[in-house]
């Protein structure tokens, strides 16, 4: 099959990025042929190949003065169907409802090409502010939403990577047949590795060699709730833990800061970024995986800790219960509420002797959401529509 992709990000590391780099990667390496379309990370339009796939930059516009990672671009209708008459798509998957899946989308249905999309939108996500002002959610959410629903109700099928999240599209009136795909872990590369040098690893990244380490990967942005887990951390009242933090965002200087002045010096080691072929021997390298944030639709990360064989610590929030279960793989914890953070961690830290049943429950469990069995579901889907349309 011939498939373009459009997305707004595609290299700047956060989820949606993760997702659609692994999906447009593997769906090469088994045979497919992939056009991505994404704003251009230099400002100036280039077309490149990455590990197989044809990568179209389009013009963009730097955002800084939003987050040092958000290009935008508006796609011409020329440009957008120069790559059509190039590419010749045999199907179109839209990542998200931006300009760039808008210009796409709206060739494609000019084409009778058969469209699909995948959800990774919240409004909490994109406007962190909602969570101060609870009274402004609905007011500003709504339109938000609309404004998804717009595009995502002129495609053939959406997907979103777990049923909650698809639960969350259905509450929001979508129209269009909608089902769950996870976004996948790479299970040959993420697993329990008792050959892991832990205090190599753990010394080449300063992270304590004689504590318990929780460990959290990802964006270190304002919905990720770190605050709340440095605040648990302060009511810990024991020195047989750190807090190990890996990632960069725009919150880092004032997470740095919070840490400083609520004496968390030796029990918060901030990491930055650590290059993706590291991330195993990470995993393995810690002890407990914590996601405090309130607002995932499913969490890579937290599927590759869980692959790693690393009971995971979790707020109740979202998709997180669906990976999660109290006692078996790890616990939950009440979202935005340092109290039940702590008690958590706590509770954790007392039940070493439990890390390794919960560590093995967490990488059977995790063997659904095999990267292997995402990319079929999606090369199943694609083909399922591709039949319906010409039947039609």
């Amino acid at each position: 099959m011939r498939i373009l992709i459009a997305t707004q990000t595609y290299s700047n590391g956060n989820g949606q990025a993760s997702f659609v780099i692994r999906l447009a990667e593997n769906l090469t390496r088994i045979g497919h042929q992939v056009m991505v379309v994404t704003p251009s990370d230099h400002g100036r339009a280039y077309s490149a190949t990455v590990n197989g796939v044809q990568v179209e930059n389009v013009t963009s516009l730097h955002m800084s003065i939003l987050h040092p990672a958000i290009y935008l671009s508006v796609p011409s209708a020329r440009t957008v169907r120069r790559l059509f008459d190039q590419f010749q798509p045999e199907i179109v998957h839209i990542q998200d409802h931006y300009f760039v899946s808008q210009g796409v989308l709206r060739e494609a249905l000019r084409r009778g090409v058969p469209a699909v999309g995948t959800n990774h939108f919240l409004p909490q996500n994109i406007l962190p502010f909602l969570r101060k002002f609870p009274a402004l959610q609905d007011l500003v959410a709504r339109p938000l939403w609309a404004m998804m629903l717009a595009v995502f109700n002129r495609l053939d099928v959406a997907t979103a990577p777990s049923e909650t999240a698809v639960e969350i599209l259905r509450e929001q009136k979508i129209r269009v047949p909608t089902y769950a795909i996870s976004n996948g872990v790479d299970v040959q590369r993420f697993h329990p590795d008792p050959g892991v040098d832990r205090l190599g690893v753990r010394r080449k990244y300063s992270i304590a060699s004689d504590r318990s380490i929780f460990l959290y990967v990802g964006r270190i942005d304002g919905e990720k709730r770190l605050d709340v887990l440095l605040q648990a951390a302060s009511r810990l009242k024991r020195d047989d833990f750190q807090v190990a933090i890996v990632g960069f965002g725009l919150q880092e200087q004032a997470l740095r800061q919070q840490a400083r002045s609520l004496g968390l010096n030796g029990h918060v080691t901030f990491v930055g970024y650590v290059p993706p072929e590291d991330l195993p021997a990470l995993y393995n390298s810690a002890d407990v995986f914590v996601m405090p944030s309130p607002e995932e639709l499913q969490s890579i990360a937290t599927l590759e800790a869980l692959a790693c064989g690393k009971p995971v610590l979790a707020a109740d929030a979202r998709a997180l219960p669906e990976l999660v279960q109290p006692g078996v793989n790890g616990y939950l914890f009440r979202p935005v509420d340092s109290a039940s953070t702590a008690e958590v961690m706590a509770k954790m830290l007392d039940c070493h002797e439990q890390w390794k049943s919960m560590g093995r429950s967490g990488a059977e469990s995790v063997q659904r959401h095999s990267l292997e069995r995402s990319i079929q579901s999606y090369e199943q889907l694609y083909r399922s529509v591709l039949e319906k349309k010409k039947a039609e």
